[in-house]
């Protein structure tokens, strides 16, 4: 099987339509996020995955969870009326009750998910803390989960307690096959979880802590390792499940046709709008890469919110004190209306030119949050653009296409940009000249460079930006400077090499403004 990194659109995208599928709810979206647990939130509408990125295994088992998880919780969205909180012991056990009795109305319907549920509760078993590393009475809670859901505890515990544990559990699987054979639901088996409280001798409102992986996320058992689990799962099911075959649950024989067609659907849509480059333009590599580093969530929720003012005109305030206004009144006056909604709009096309010569390095991290915070904005505003980067790689200058412009803005953007490490020096005119294919046959009414330093060659670039002015498009430079004399000396160097305007910060945040600008001209 190939290694690739599924892409969060294209999880949410396959996710949507088996929790829409499965659930029989076609109101049902699933959002992805690292965190908080996975849960179903019902008054929402709401499924909450962990990311495969967060789950133990090679990238095959990891999406078998995935899958697996979001067919329980769709099940819930079938059949349960409430999903209590897991923090507490009585919402901590009502919610195993409710996994085993939908798991159980679902097979019904879904006969296939017999060996993706097996493969999944033998890494659900390795996932869970042992005995010892769990402190006061959750212990006793956690012992129980393990019991009533595996039918197998981690490590040691009171001879007294687990005996608790095995009444507690025998009791819970009973309630259960009740529930069911009355045909009742979440109220019923409500109603009887204190009983199960009592036998265990906890607190209801006991807090039950978050249980993680004992081993790191994308570690992959050995198959000899994951079959003896999977060996102890099944032995422990069999009177639910029958006589299971571990070599057909290693394989994943159902799923694995379906995962391979979500690998091309993944990979078309990672290279969607990616035509071949010219000679000297290349596209930086995604596998392995974490872009949540150099995304700033305050900086750009603080850029969307102010230019959304900017698209609709107006802006609203919030002061402690100040005039009622009454509306019925002023209506029935005949007074024209006082303000319009003008929904301005940016229609320029664009091409973003990303210095990344070593003397970025220093505050590289910042100057792609900056960056990336510009990009974000322009594409919440729906400018068209398009976003390269150089620098020097294997002693060689190296052009690099983030997002055409004829592509979305989205995570594998930001994977491009995160990937380029800044490096080597500044020959401007030679990023130019790779670059003219492709603004000869785009023609953008913009071309923006960011750059901190002075060219290699500043004749060679003066040159270029007279060339590339020939095509119609208007040349601007934006100059980064560390401080603001610096940043001022850097203004007024650029301009001598015959841009049309040229503009500098010594503030990486303020990159997007100034760029807005430029755009708003």
């Amino acid at each position: 099987m190939r290694s690739i990194q599924l892409q969060n659109d294209s999880l949410v995208e396959i996710a949507t339509f088996l929790v829409r599928r499965w659930s029989g709810s076609d109101r049902m979206v699933v959002e992805i996020s690292d965190r908080i647990e996975t849960k179903t939130r019902l008054k929402e509408n709401r499924t909450i995955l962990a990311p495969l990125e967060k789950r133990i295994g090679d990238d095959f088992q990891r999406y078998r969870q995935f899958r697996t998880s979001l067919w329980h919780e769709a099940m819930r969205v079938r059949y349960c009326k409430k999903i209590l909180s897991n923090d507490h012991a009585f919402g901590f056990i009502l919610n195993a009750m409710e996994t085993k009795r939908t798991e159980q109305l679902g097979r019904k319907v879904w006969r296939g998910m017999d060996d993706e549920i097996i493969f999944n509760y033998a890494y659900m078993l390795i996932s869970r803390p042992q005995l010892h590393t769990v402190y006061g009475k959750a212990r006793m809670v956690e012992a129980f989960y393990q019991y009533f859901m595996f039918g197998a505890i981690k490590g040691e515990i009171q001879h007294s307690h687990f005996e608790r544990i095995k009444k507690a559990s025998a009791l819970a699987r009973k309630i259960v096959k009740e529930t069911i054979k009355e045909g009742q639901g979440t109220e019923w088996l409500e109603k009887n979880v204190s009983r199960i409280v009592r036998i265990l001798d906890i607190d209801s409102l006991l807090t039950i802590p978050v249980s993680f992986p004992l081993m790191k996320a994308g570690m992959a058992l050995t198959e000899e390792e994951l079959r003896r689990v999977l060996k102890v799962i099944s032995k422990n099911m069999e009177g639910d499940f029958g006589e299971v075959d571990t070599d057909a649950v290693l394989r994943g024989d159902n799923v694995i046709d379906e995962y391979k067609v979500l690998l091309d659907e993944n990979e078309k849509t990672e290279n969607k709008g990616l035509a071949p480059e010219p000679v000297g333009i290349r596209i930086p590599a995604t596998k392995g890469v974490d872009e949540t580093a150099i995304y700033d969530p305050g900086l750009i929720n603080k850029l969307k919110i102010k230019f959304r003012e900017w698209r609709s005109g107006w802006k609203e305030q919030h002061h402690r004190f100040g005039d009622e206004f009454d509306e019925e009144n002023y209506v029935e006056g005949g007074h024209e209306p006082f303000f319009t909604d003008i929904k301005k709009s940016i229609k320029i096309k664009i091409v973003i030119l990303l210095d990344h010569s070593s003397s970025v390095s220093s505050e590289a991290l910042e100057y792609k949050k900056a960056t990336l915070a510009l990009c974000e904005v322009l594409s919440f505003l729906r400018v068209k653009f398009a976003v390269y980067a150089f620098s020097t790689q294997d002693r060689a200058v190296v052009c690099w296409s983030l997002k055409p412009d004829n592509a979305k803005w989205n995570n594998v953007s930001a994977k491009r940009l995160a990937r380029v490490v800044a490096n080597g020096s500044t020959p401007l005119a030679e990023v130019y000249d790779k670059m003219f294919p492709v603004l000869q046959a785009k023609r953008p009414d913009i071309f923006l460079t960011l750059t901190d330093g002075e060219p290699s060659d500043p004749d060679a670039v003066r040159n270029m930006t007279k060339s590339l002015k020939g095509l119609g498009m208007s040349m601007v430079a934006l100059g980064l400077g560390p401080n603001t004399p610096r940043a001022a000396t850097i203004a007024n160097n650029l301009r001598r090499l015959g841009y049309e305007r040229t503009m500098a910060v010594s503030r990486l945040n303020d990159i997007p403004s100034k760029v807005m600008r430029i755009l708003e001209a």
